[in-house]
């Protein structure tokens, strides 16, 4: 199970870290990732980690302004949001691929998802 924390409203310009605590097994061995979901629009991919965190890749949207990273000691994974925009506003997912190696930048990569957690970002 995965429980993501750690959104709320803020406005354009600030910062937010959001994080994913995975329990009942360990997902220190798995690819994991952030995905979205605006109001009207499909579930987007943000990004993506590998099971070491030696590999990540993050959406064209948000590169430069967020970080994927993770603690596998601690079975969870982190997105640092930086310069938020307008645009962020979403229902962000975390989730995690049954899959070891690579990165995962696809939903049917995932088998496994958070609750989401909003992040509203006001002008």
């Amino acid at each position: 199970q995965l429980q993501a924390s750690g959104g709320g409203l803020v406005q354009a310009g600030a910062s937010l870290r959001l994080s994913c605590t995975a329990s009942g097994r360990t997902f220190s061995n798995i690819i994991m990732g952030w995905f979205r979901q605006a109001p009207g629009k499909e579930r987007e991919f943000v990004a993506t980690i590998s099971w070491s965190g030696e590999s990540t890749s993050h959406s064209d949207s948000v590169k430069g302004r967020f970080t994927i990273s993770r603690d596998n000691a601690k079975n969870s994974c982190y997105l640092q949001m930086n310069n938020l925009k307008p645009d962020d506003t979403a229902v962000y997912y975390c989730a995690a691929s049954s899959r070891k190696y690579g990165l995962g930048l696809r939903e049917s990569e995932y088998q496994y998802w958070g609750q989401g957690t909003q992040v509203t970002v006001s002008s």
